[in-house]
């Protein structure tokens, strides 16, 4: 019997079976009405073979959803081959997606097979689609029309058994309207389509994907899980999170990581515009955000060995001379956490 990737993951909701240990890494996890409504059309999209558009806020885990309805279909044996469209240059894109052969540019010292040929038989996921530069669209879409495709420099045609799901977190047909989509190739993608609410829209989920988090990142540290007290619980569910799960999940991450157990953050305080000031810049916010997260780690890994550098620097898998710089960079001092 094959494995449900949408059976809950946490321990709020224990469920009869499958055990927690047999689930698929691309399990979904949630119990709020938004999230079973996702899980329906999960459910439905898995039953067919037809290409297949997710829309989502970033962050709010559209490629788990692909994988989902990967895993619960008949293709679940074949390969789930995810492709970033913006990470892949313009020039490069056909030869990525179809593969070539020796010689067939001047870069081309060799073979190469493309994502499609990797993806035979199984689920080829377009994530971010609408960063599709207009040649790639082209190609894509000729591709789309009657799934034939050439390895660059060979005459000889190929047919791909992959199915097609791709994924965007802008709406498409306003790009389209724009000019910066192709309407013809939103049409051949959007046979079917599946929504990933935001996790706004289910904050009952809030609870159990904490726990979760909190587990997963105190087993990986050897840290003890944060508490989740009632007003910080209350504040996690309150929160607008417009980085959606990932945002959750590293400020869960951090809780594990600082010792607390209540949210690190703040929520954003209403000025008049009068009072606004000019932000920070981009790199000057980075490298305060970076500082803070190294400082509030070494205290943490330290706290958990009694000061001990070289334990400290073996849970942080990382070399103790490395260690003891970021140490002598922030001013930590090791004193503080021996016990006398």
């Amino acid at each position: 019997m094959k494995p449900d990737p949408l059976s809950p993951t946490g321990s709020l909701h224990e469920p009869a079976s499958p055990p927690l240990r047999d689930r698929p890494p691309q399990g979904l996890l949630g119990a709020s009405p938004a999230f079973e409504r996702m899980v329906a059309g999960i459910r439905m999209l898995a039953r067919t073979d037809a290409p297949a558009l997710i829309d989502g806020e970033t962050g709010s885990g559209k490629e788990l959803a692909a994988r989902a309805v990967h895993y619960l279909g008949e293709r679940a044996s074949q390969p789930f081959v995810p492709v970033n469209c913006g990470a892949i240059p313009e020039a490069l894109f056909e030869s990525e997606l179809f593969g070539h052969v020796r010689g067939a540019f001047t870069d081309a010292r060799g073979p190469r097979t493309g994502l499609v040929t990797h993806a035979e038989g199984g689920t080829l996921f377009l994530d971010e689609i609408d960063t599709l530069p207009a040649k790639g669209q082209i190609v894509l879409l000729r591709f789309l029309q009657d799934r034939r495709y050439r390895l660059l420099g060979q005459s000889r045609e190929m047919v791909s058994n992959a199915r097609i799901l791709a994924a965007s977190n802008r709406c498409l047909e306003d790009e389209a309207a724009a000019g910066r989509f192709r309407s013809d190739l939103l049409y051949r993608l959007n046979i079917l389509r599946l929504r990933v609410p935001p996790l706004r829209e289910r904050s009952d989920d809030v609870p159990l994907l904490c726990h979760h988090f909190a587990r997963t990142y105190a087993g990986r540290y050897g840290l003890p899980c944060p508490g989740f007290p009632p007003q910080a619980m209350a504040r996690l569910q309150g929160h607008d999170w417009p980085g959606n799960v990932r945002e959750l999940e590293n400020t869960v991450h951090r809780m594990v990581l600082q010792g607390c157990d209540d949210a690190p953050f703040a929520a954003p305080a209403r000025v008049a515009k009068g009072d606004r000031q000019h932000p920070e810049s981009f790199r000057h916010a980075k490298a305060r955000a970076i500082a803070s997260f190294e400082r509030n780690y070494l205290c943490s890994v330290l706290a958990h060995t009694g000061g001990n550098v070289s334990a400290a620097a073996r849970l942080a898998q990382t070399d103790r001379r490395a260690l003891g710089r970021l140490l002598k960079k922030h001013g930590v001092d090791c004193s503080h956490y021996r016990e006398e």
